[in-house]
């Protein structure tokens, strides 16, 4: 018996997709068939803007969800980062267009928000050890009024890409031979590459992932699970900071009471992307695929002609399923 359980399949027993891993390569099998799929049924997603306008999706989404990956892993939660990356966006903005300071000042200060916030979710969830779907739920409604509170409930428009201040639009996309090139996807590579050494290759990221495994076992095998839980919200901030300066990249205005809601794409790409909801399991690149299946589902349903209503409820399904394959994976190691 033990013999047959080491044998398992051709396919699963590949080097190839035990270094890949059989989650991952399903995940890009999706994203093929999902592109597959909306280029037959539309000739207009097979158009240049289109690719664009995926990548555009995708940046925000990816730092975010590079950030909840991390709060996944320890077993929590992040749900402020959507209310957060706007209410930090709004606040950079602000800075710049009302009180006339230079975009280096309002891109770091919208990058340092988002660290406060995720340093206060680091004390209410690891220190005052709250449940991270309340406390987080709380920071989510904090963001969402202190953006509005910042900006007395006025959108706020950063420099547009032809002004002499609209150089940071450059970061994510510039133009090149009268085409927009999406170069922002080098730049969320670099930092999937980053935190993926992080996560699998140093002592701090080993930390997380043993926390959400057994966090008392962690605790008892003298690890300061206090600090380590703390570290993923904080990391957690930052990614959120940084999708706020990506959402600025790529829409001309932010309004504020917006961004409820895109949370959940971001933790949904974590899950597809094979990050468990039980803690302890979960990779970067992983996510990045997964955020991909969603960006995919978010530009090409309107080209099939599936409206709002229905794009949030396959979304829904994705999700669902995704959860549901986490748990039978869950209940065979059990």
């Amino acid at each position: 018996m033990a013999n047959k359980e080491k044998k398992g399949n051709a396919f699963t027993n590949n080097p190839i997709v035990k270094a890949i891993g059989t989650q991952k390569i399903v995940v890009v099998l999706v994203i093929i068939l999902l592109a597959l799929f909306f280029c037959i049924k539309s000739p207009a997603f097979r158009q240049y803007p289109t690719l664009v306008s995926i990548f555009d999706y995708s940046y925000y989404i990816s730092f975010m969800a590079i950030g909840v990956t991390f709060c996944l892993i320890t077993g929590g939660v992040d749900l402020s980062i959507g209310t957060g990356m706007v209410c930090y966006g709004l606040f950079g903005g602000h800075l710049i267009t009302k009180l006339g300071m230079p975009v280096g000042v309002g891109l770091l200060a919208t990058i340092l928000l988002g660290v406060v916030i995720g340093c206060l979710n680091a004390a209410l969830v690891a220190v005052m050890d709250l449940p991270p779907f309340i406390a987080t739920l709380g920071t989510m409604m904090i963001t969402r009024g202190l953006g509005s509170l910042l900006t007395g409930g006025m959108s706020v428009t950063w420099p547009p890409a032809a002004s002499e201040q609209g150089w940071f639009r450059s970061i994510f996309k510039m133009k090149m031979g009268g085409k927009m090139i999406p170069v922002g996807f080098l730049l969320v590579l670099l930092f999937i590459f980053i935190m993926s050494v992080f996560l699998n290759h140093s002592r701090p990221g080993r930390y997380i992932l043993a926390i959400g495994s057994n966090k008392e076992a962690t605790r008892l095998s003298g690890v300061n699970v206090v600090k380590y839980q703390s570290l993923a919200y904080i990391i957690s901030g930052f990614f959120a900071g940084l999708a706020g300066v990506a959402y600025a990249s790529t829409f001309q205005a932010i309004a504020p009471g917006t961004g409820a809601g895109l949370e959940l794409d971001a933790i949904a790409g974590a899950i597809i992307g094979g990050t468990s909801m039980n803690g302890g399991v979960g990779t970067v690149t992983g996510t990045l695929l997964g955020v991909f299946i969603m960006s995919l589902l978010k530009t090409g349903l309107p080209y099939i002609g599936l409206q709002a209503n229905w794009q949030q409820i396959i979304t829904g399904i994705v999700l669902i399923v995704a959860i549901f394959v986490d748990v039978l994976k869950n209940k065979k190691t059990a």
